[in-house]
């Protein structure tokens, strides 16, 4: 377990008429500001371009995650380095070669339920900045039940931190056959998210057309366009999905399960073996 995304409290316990004081752990959060770095050797800009409250830990893969998945960087060769200022702080540096408009972060904002203001001005632009990632509708395999009943057991035996706090939300990445192959948590969904991707990223192993992606909340707008930008085409989540993350599977493809817990689930968006 990551000792930073925890922290040991003392509290007060009550049951009927009986009360004593316990230890427990808290999941932490905390801000982080991402910062970029941009422009020719000679002429670096630096700006704030995010402030997101997250779990300490793999803030280098959240802060890279976070630039893809907004259409800032479209590999990970775009970027130069990403580093650790302090606690809460990274810089994001691009490479100088790299043709950066400043306008890309003169967004509008919409209000998100899952987040506050995040993000995108409008799906079209979503649209926009997917396609223009990687190819939409494409063929190829198909997963069957007997291995979307197997996620969700997987992901909660893997949760250590969530184990010790209650108070996290997951996103992992599966293959083919079911084999966790990566977890990462956040009081963020969309963090945990930013955080599994920025990894892939930085692996070179993005699209992620081959992978299954498992939410242990609810499916959101914003996180399934952020699993369109990485090539996504499986999103299982154990909560519902919202209205417009249906609508925004379609549009990109993607076969969206939900309420995926006790040997049940629904399709939402595309097709499966049966």
């Amino acid at each position: 377990m990551n000792h930073l995304a925890t922290k040991k409290i003392l509290l007060s316990k009550y049951k009927g008429l009986s009360h004593w004081e316990e230890t427990d752990l808290l999941a932490v959060e905390e801000p982080l500001e991402i910062r970029l770095e941009f422009g020719p050797v000679t002429k670096r800009k630096s700006q704030n371009i995010s402030i997101t409250m997250r779990t300490p830990g793999a803030d280098e893969d959240l802060s890279i995650g976070f630039l893809f998945t907004e259409g800032i960087v479209r590999k990970s060769s775009d970027v130069f380095s990403a580093r650790v200022l302090g606690e809460n702080m990274v810089t994001v540096s691009l490479q100088p070669d790299f043709d950066f408009d400043i306008k890309k972060l003169e967004r509008h904002f919409y209000t998100s339920s899952s987040c506050g203001v995040c993000g995108k001005s409008s799906m079209d632009a979503v649209k926009i900045a997917a396609n223009h990632s990687f190819p939409t509708h494409k063929e190829g395999w198909k997963i069957t039940p007997d291995i979307i009943y197997t996620l969700p057991d997987t992901l909660r035996k893997a949760q250590a931190t969530f184990d010790a706090t209650g108070g996290l939300h997951a996103c992992a990445i599966f293959d083919q056959q079911g084999n966790l192959l990566t977890l990462r948590e956040d009081v963020g969904r969309h963090n945990a998210l930013d955080k599994l991707i920025g990894h892939y990223l930085q692996q070179g192993m993005v699209p992620l057309d081959e992978h299954i992606l498992l939410l242990s909340g609810r499916a959101s707008f914003e996180l399934l366009q952020k699993a369109a930008m990485a090539g996504i085409r499986y999103v299982c989540a154990v909560g519902a999905p919202s209205s417009l993350a249906v609508e925004t599977a379609e549009s990109f493809g993607i076969t969206l399960i939900g309420f995926l817990r006790e040997g049940r689930f629904n399709v939402y968006s595309g097709t499966m073996e049966t």
